[in-house]
C-alpha cells in the first residue's frame, strides 16, 4: 500500500522527536551552506560536481525532514499521576 504524499495519514511524533528532526535538518542546511561555499576552493571538475551532488542532496534531505514535520502531528504529552 502506497501513501500519497498529500494524504493525512495520522501520524503522531513525540516533542522530543520533533525537535531532533528539526536540529537535524537545520544541520544539513548549515552543512549545505558550508560544503558549497567550499566549492570555490576546488579545481577538479570531478571534485566539484560530487560536491555540488553532496549540496543537493542534504538540502533535499532537509527538505525531505521539514515536509515530514508539516504532515506530522506532536503528540500531546501524557498527563502525570500524582502518587
Amino acid at each position: 500500500m502506497q501513501i500519497s504524499p498529500t494524504s493525512d495519514n495520522g501520524i503522531e511524533i513525540s516533542q522530543r522527536f520533533r525537535r531532533t528532526m528539526e536540529d537535524r535538518a537545520e544541520k544539513l542546511e548549515r552543512d549545505a551552506e558550508h560544503d558549497e561555499a567550499q566549492i570555490a576552493c576546488f579545481v577538479n571538475e570531478d571534485h566539484i560536481r560530487r560536491q555540488r551532488r553532496l549540496v543537493a542532496l542534504e538540502r533535499s534531505e532537509a527538505l525531505r525532514i521539514r515536509l515530514f514535520l508539516d504532515r506530522a502531528r506532536t503528540r500531546l504529552p501524557r498527563p502525570m499521576i500524582a502518587l
